[in-house]
């Protein structure tokens, strides 16, 4: 007997109204992901990638279709539902990190945790930290810390409450190429260590190829 799919997308659109008439930037997409699955959604910019990763991610709701996450259909329901949800299965990973600047790496990796009022943050995120090689960085600013730096501690901060699901968006595109190669193995072996669904918006083909499986999109189709 096969598990459902931690994610499981069908038929979704998403249109918006605009001056000129409606613009769909999705159409019909349709895929599922079993748990421990790593995917990339591949495409160039405007074709539909951050726009699928935030209906997946419950961050926008879709014009029509579903999105169901862990078991949970999300498309249609309140905003403060699928925060809840987002805060108890999901994890995120973003282009410019998005690090609290007044807080040290150790403080912005256990403020999900801290969100929860689980009192054993501290030592986990150390224990993070110390995985992702910042050992000696626990108390660093993000200004002290290198852009591939400030980009583990944010891998860190989206595995503390291990998340069912980890959406990626973009997450090396504002590192060199020996740096990104650095993060995003360091990525995949938290991601399989924690059995984590990873879903990875990238319009890099090489990225990508570290996937199980590659979605690819354009102008909001998939191929």
């Amino acid at each position: 007997m096969t598990s459902a799919p931690v994610l499981d997308i069908q038929q979704l659109t998403k249109t918006y109204r605009t001056a000129a008439g409606d613009l769909t930037v999705l159409k019909n997409i349709s895929f599922s992901l079993p748990e421990g699955a790593t995917c990339a959604i591949l495409g160039p910019s405007g074709s539909g990638k951050t726009t699928l990763l935030g209906l997946c991610a419950g961050l926008d709701q879709p014009t029509s279709g579903s999105v169901v996450l862990n078991g949970i259909s999300i498309g249609h329901i309140s905003e403060d539902e699928r925060a809840r949800i987002r805060n108890q299965y999901v994890g995120f990973v973003f282009q410019n990190f998005q690090l609290i600047a007044t807080l040290t790496a150790i403080e912005n990796v256990t403020v999900p945790m801290e969100l929860r009022g689980d009192r054993g943050a501290g030592r986990a995120g150390r224990e993070l930290l110390d995985r992702v090689g910042l050992a000696n960085r626990h108390d660093h600013y993000p200004a002290q810390l290198s852009g591939g730096e400030q980009q583990r501690v944010a891998l860190a901060r989206a595995f503390i409450n291990r998340p069912k699901i980890l959406f990626a968006d973009e997450p090396t595109g504002n590192l060199d190429a020996e740096t990104s190669k650095g993060v995003i193995e360091i990525m995949m072996e938290l991601n399989r260590s924690a059995g984590t669904v990873l879903v990875l918006v990238t319009h890099d083909s090489d990225v990508a190829a570290v996937t199980e499986r590659t979605i690819r999109l354009r102008n909001g189709e998939m191929l």
